[in-house]
């Protein structure tokens, strides 16, 4: 089985990627620097002889480079987030240097590279579901939150310049509200782990503007399982496939049904929060946003499995677990 480098590995997506790879019999070499993931994602793996770990931001070019050497495919997972509450320059300059750094090395070494990118690439198009030749629709530069998909939009490029100019094996997927076991539990980890935390604390569920707007969220095994297909298909190389949940469902419609699984009040305690006081920058929102993934089930033969009430069910049990152990 090949040896494949995950980057993000102590993350959310990441950590789950690894268990899944190294049940598959893969040799993984885990790269994080550990700013926002935990050493409680790969704890249970630090004996196991297939798995590596090595503590590397991604913008150590020479460090990153030294860990990847034998890699066969490179999984490119770390990156900064949506700055909601600031944190532009960081998201710019950890998502390019990043993705520079790992394509670079694909190269060198011959690797194949699987690139994360997102579905905030499809901005405020109107045009829904979401298809992966649809235009990127942006607010203004003077609006950080958009910083993130000129991060992602960036790496895309990267890619595609790196296919013509070294024939480089590169897959972009476009990741659409992952959520499940080891999430952040903060608005790091989405609207549905902020809400979960503060039913479980008995507190008010913040709603940011009027939770009209809607998303898509996709439980993480179906996640993982769409990174191990690009990883795998031969046509994959040069395409970039939307990875989601086409379940639609509205911010407002996510917290009562939070609330209901996770045993809160009948009618949950809901503060609006207007985006105006969102953060010192002005913020901007998508109003929906929903996939449309017959590309990666023609070709990838990938669909998502786990409904939202299911996937939720899981992740509030998880929860509540990790709350024991550390409220």
């Amino acid at each position: 089985m090949p040896t494949v480098v995950v980057t993000g590995s102590a993350g959310f997506i990441g950590s789950n990627l690894v268990d899944e790879l190294l049940s598959r019999g893969c040799r993984v070499i885990g790269i994080d620097n550990l700013s926002m993931g935990s050493p409680d994602n790969f704890r249970h793996l630090v004996n196991h002889p297939a798995f590596a770990f090595h503590q590397v931001d991604v913008r150590d070019f020479a460090a990153l480079r030294a860990a990847c050497g034998g890699a066969a495919i490179i999984v490119h997972l770390a990156a900064y987030k949506i700055p909601r509450y600031g944190g532009a320059l960081e998201t710019l300059l950890v998502n390019s240097a990043g993705a520079e750094h790992v394509l670079r090395i694909a190269q060198e070494n011959g690797s194949k590279a699987v690139l994360a990118s997102t579905s905030d690439i499809y901005g405020k198009s109107p045009k829904l579901p979401f298809a992966e030749g649809d235009d990127s629709i942006l607010g203004p530069s003077i609006i950080p939150r958009w910083s993130y998909a000129v991060s992602k939009l960036f790496e895309e490029h990267l890619a595609w310049a790196y296919r013509d100019a070294y024939n480089l094996p590169v897959v972009v997927l476009r990741f659409f509200g992952s959520y499940g076991p080891r999430e952040h539990r903060s608005w790091w980890g989405g609207p549905q782990a902020a809400f979960i935390e503060a039913v479980l604390s008995g507190q008010e569920i913040e709603i940011h503007g009027d939770g009209r707007q809607t998303r898509s969220f996709t439980y993480v095994s179906d996640t993982v399982r769409g990174i191990i297909l690009a990883m795998e298909c031969e046509q994959a190389p040069g395409e970039v496939f939307n990875i989601g949940s086409e379940e639609e469902i509205s911010i407002l419609d996510l917290a009562h049904l939070i609330g209901r699984l996770a045993g809160g009040p009948r009618e949950p305690r809901l503060r609006f929060i207007p985006y105006s006081s969102i953060g010192k920058a002005p913020y901007e929102d998508v109003r929906r946003r929903v996939p449309d993934t017959t590309k990666a089930r023609t070709v990838l033969g990938f669909s998502c499995r786990v409904p939202l009430e299911e996937g939720l069910a899981r992740t509030i049990a998880w929860h509540r677990e990790v709350r024991k152990r550390s409220p």
